[in-house]
């Protein structure tokens, strides 16, 4: 559907250096990416407002890298929703449809159509610095909507919205995408926000994409460190290779004191990673010494509503999240010595 080859971009000191992306049809696509990693500058080289020093932007095929922004097809809601204040909202929604020629009764047919789909009838007349941060995001997205663009372009939608609201406006841009089988790029920060959106993701790190694929995939097969750190796997270990286990496409990986069987064949030095919700924890038996298996303590913990963080001291120190019927067993056998299992199929190793 659209797609970028190679986009590169400078400024001062920043380089956004030989992108590479593809949204498929009817995708909705969020690009994540700490602070200053350069996400916006991306969306504004796709819609125009940046011109790319090098390389391809595709739209269907064709070549729009050097077309003008209202020549694109492609709408843009940036951060600040940059909404004319002096406008009610009718009239900031009609702005590009009466830009582009389109007749009063066109105009005004669009307007109350899109208002009725977002939900913001009773707002048309309203003006701009009456409205709150969720009813200005909806406006801001209904300017975009109702030019019908074929791709949406979505700089942090909701990240200067409380909890409830953001929750809101999410499910609302997920559906809508689906009702006009839209094509979405949604930039944000927040990994809560991307899984209740995204069909697939890519990670963006000063400037350089690090990895695409599915919330799954960069969750549990990350290509690297800082992947794996961006998606908060607290547990990277280094480690040394050492023999294969017979009978068995996996080796034994060497941690100080530990021995860990660990998926596939590998040499040398490498690294571990485990997410804290894969790690086990029971009550010890006595029978600590099997591989993946070893004895540890609690050393503090906070419940975070969904699930308890645990911090484990041991021969491997680690982070787990437990639910709460298991943090209680756990505490109720306050005495016992405990062990963590790290399951083979969980543990997986960085390139």
């Amino acid at each position: 559907m659209i797609c970028t080859q190679d986009l590169t971009f400078e400024i001062g000191e920043f380089r956004l250096d030989s992108v590479g992306i593809e949204m498929l049809r009817n995708e909705y696509f969020v690009l994540l990416g700490p602070p200053g990693s350069g996400k916006t500058i991306f969306l504004e080289c796709l819609c125009g407002l940046r011109k790319a020093a090098s390389g391809r932007i595709l739209l269907d095929g064709a070549d729009i890298t050097h077309d003008e922004p209202r020549k694109r097809n492609i709408g843009y809601v940036p951060q600040d929703y940059a909404l004319f204040p002096h406008l009610t909202v009718r009239r900031n929604i009609a702005f590009g449809l009466r830009a582009a020629g389109n007749s009063p009764k066109t105009v005004a047919f669009r307007v109350n159509e899109t208002a009725e789909m977002l939900g913001i009838s009773h707002l048309l007349e309203r003006s701009v610095p009456g409205l709150s941060g969720g009813e200005k995001q909806r406006a801001a997205l209904g300017r975009a909507l109702v030019m019908a663009p074929q791709v949406l372009l979505l700089d942090e939608p909701v990240c200067a919205l409380d909890e409830a609201t953001r929750q809101n406006i999410c499910s609302m841009l997920r559906r809508v995408q689906k009702d006009l089988k839209l094509t979405v790029m949604h930039v944000s920060h927040n990994l809560e926000e991307a899984f209740s959106v995204a069909d697939r993701a890519a990670i963006l790190n000063n400037g350089r994409i690090e990895q695409t694929g599915s919330l799954d995939e960069l969750l549990r097969k990350c290509r690297n460190e800082f992947v794996a750190r961006f998606m908060r796997c607290e547990n990277i270990f280094t480690g040394t290779a050492a023999e294969s286990l017979p009978d068995s496409d996996a080796c034994t990986v060497r941690i100080g004191e530990i021995n860990l069987a660990v998926p596939g064949r590998r040499e040398g030095t490498v690294q571990l990673v485990i997410r804290p919700e894969d790690v086990l924890i029971e009550i010890a038996d006595g029978n600590n010494g099997g591989r993946n298996r070893f004895e540890v303590c609690i050393s503090q913990w906070r419940d975070f509503g969904s699930h308890v963080r645990v911090e484990l001291e041991g021969s491997l120190d680690l982070v787990a999240h437990v639910s709460h019927a298991v943090f209680r067993k756990i505490m109720a056998a306050q005495t016992a010595k405990l062990a963590a299992i790290l399951p083979r199929e969980n543990l997986h190793v960085l390139e």
